[in-house]
């Protein structure tokens, strides 16, 4: 079989392709459980959830931005999910999904993926860290009796018992990649709890103590809801919402495999594919999904790095519905458990703690904030917020370094040389900059160390203009950069009295038309 390269950073060969298929079965393992723990959640039957894990990640394995990424049920959605089932049935949530995709299917096509170059690298470390935290919580309702709803927590020989058999598989997973990496060291770790277990015959839950995991192939189903506008005023704020979460989530998981693996781009092909994955699972009675950090740690650190791990995860998790249920129930969830733990371990920033002391006091107070919002609330919401902190504290930093230098000219006029962007951050500073009252009669800004940028800042040079006009005094402006020259040239403030510009080929000085946008 010959090399082929499937990334810059990865080529095709057996060896990768035995690895690959190894990284998909221990995913598939470890999906099991999440998507039948995400059901409940969202308040429906774990086939729901199990169908949404193997469609989605089918569809996103082969048309994904990301080789080597995994997709399925997650957490994210199912709280915003319960809401919806609560109120008005599953089947308003498959139409949901339905909408959910359609609505990222029209971001992708509009390439609004390109937008999460915005999110400031602070706001990725909160993220991860977040999501890190939520991984853990999560794992902690194993450590609860099976049948009591999740209210009463395992004690005494049981506990140990759990406690044990998850140290077992996290040791496991962290020495054998230091004897040999044959075999995915997660994969281990199941595969040695699971036999400890069944041959002691160890008394601990199990993944058939959740929920049989039994079941057919998906079969397509049209949500029975009612097509008009009331049916649309009930789903499309959560597909909104839904569609937004699954975005951002998948689009950070996406950068975050990008660095470790050394790939780039492929963000508007995620968005297509997210939104195709939902909007099949809708029909075939999924609860849909999104990238999973968790899960695509776990395949990017056994070894995944092309479509096929995703490929083959989903493959076994279809297999593991229809023939293999009975003996993937024997499977303790303690060994789940164990590889999760690791899994949180490798995915938080453990460097963040470190650097908080290092960096600008509001990038640390930013990882922060994003941790705990992703927590506590979600992780758009998070996100979004992380974003809005950055973006103001940037913004008052810029408005901070605006400033001039003054000379006279021999003709006796006054020249402001000012340095730093116009802005609406620093508008304000802009005019204050100036002494209307004792200045001559002929006072020029020079831009050639500023940015004229937004409409705050046309609005500020006519205030100013306005100013020395009111006072019989001129301003000339000099030096504008081609887009400052076009945005005045547009709002119409430039005024130019010499045939030597028209399409501004020479740098001359222009005049400054007021009452055009009323800042005066």
């Amino acid at each position: 079989m010959p090399d082929l390269r499937v990334s810059p950073t990865t080529v095709l060969t057996p060896g990768q392709v035995k690895t690959d298929i190894l990284s998909g079965l221990t995913v598939a393992l470890a999906l099991v459980p999440e998507a039948v723990a995400f059901s409940f959640v969202a308040g429906v039957h774990p086939l729901v959830g199990l169908y949404a894990a193997f469609l989605v990640g089918l569809i996103t394995a082969i048309f994904g931005g990301r080789p080597g990424m995994i997709s399925g049920a997650t957490g994210a959605l199912a709280v915003v999910m319960v809401a919806l089932v609560a109120q008005h049935g599953v089947e308003y949530l498959f139409a949901t999904v339905v909408l959910m995709g359609i609505l990222q299917l029209i971001a992708g096509a509009l390439h609004w993926g390109k937008f999460i170059r915005l999110v400031p690298h602070p706001v990725m470390l909160g993220f991860v860290n977040g999501l890190a935290i939520v991984i853990f919580l999560a794992q902690l309702t194993q450590f609860k009796e099976p049948g009591t709803g999740g209210t009463e927590w395992l004690t005494g020989l049981p506990l140990v018992i759990m406690l044990g058999l998850v140290g077992l598989t996290m040791l496991v997973v962290w020495g054998l990649p230091k004897l040999t990496k044959i075999v995915p060291a997660p994969l281990a770790g199941i595969a040695i709890t699971a036999v400890v277990v069944i041959l002691f015959g160890l008394d601990t839950p199990r993944v058939g103590d959740m929920a049989s995991i039994q079941g057919g192939f998906p079969p397509f189903h049209i949500p029975a809801v009612p097509l008009n506008l009331e049916t649309l005023h009930i789903i499309l704020p959560y597909a909104v919402i839904l569609a937004a979460i699954g975005l951002i989530e998948s689009l950070l998981t996406l950068n975050l495999v990008g660095e470790m693996t050394g790939q780039r781009g492929g963000a508007s092909q995620e968005c297509m594919a997210q939104g195709a994955a939902n909007v099949v699972t809708g029909f075939f009675g999924g609860m849909g999904g999104c990238a999973m950090i968790g899960q695509s740690m776990i395949n990017v650190k056994s070894g995944g790095r092309t479509r096929i791990a995703g490929i083959a995860a989903a493959l076994f998790l279809l297999s593991f519905i229809l023939v293999a249920s009975p003996l993937i129930e024997l499977i303790p969830l303690a060994a789940l458990v164990g590889v999760m733990f690791m899994v949180v371990i490798g995915t938080f920033a453990w460097n963040s703690l470190t650097i908080l002391r290092k960096v600008p006091l509001i990038d640390a107070f930013v990882i922060l904030l994003v941790t705990v919002v992703t927590v506590y609330a979600d992780l758009a919401v998070a996100v979004v917020v992380g974003v809005i902190v950055s973006a103001l504290a940037y913004a008052w930093n810029n408005a901070r370094r605006i400033h001039a230098t003054t000379y006279l000219t021999p003709e006796g006029a006054k020249v402001y040389q000012v340095q730093g962007p116009l802005f609406f951050g620093s508008s304000e500073g802009f005019i204050e900059l100036f002494d209307v009252t004792n200045d001559p009669s002929l006072v020029v800004v020079d831009f050639a160390a500023s940015r004229v940028v937004d409409q705050s800042a046309l609005q500020a040079i006519e205030a100013l203009a306005a100013k020395y006009e009111s006072q019989d005094k001129t301003v000339q402006l000099r030096h504008l950069s081609r887009d400052c020259h076009r945005l005045l040239s547009k709002a119409g403030h430039l005024m130019v009295d010499s045939d030597d510009d028209p399409d501004y080929q020479l740098a001359v000085d222009y005049g400054v038309r007021t009452g055009i946008l009323g800042g005066h």
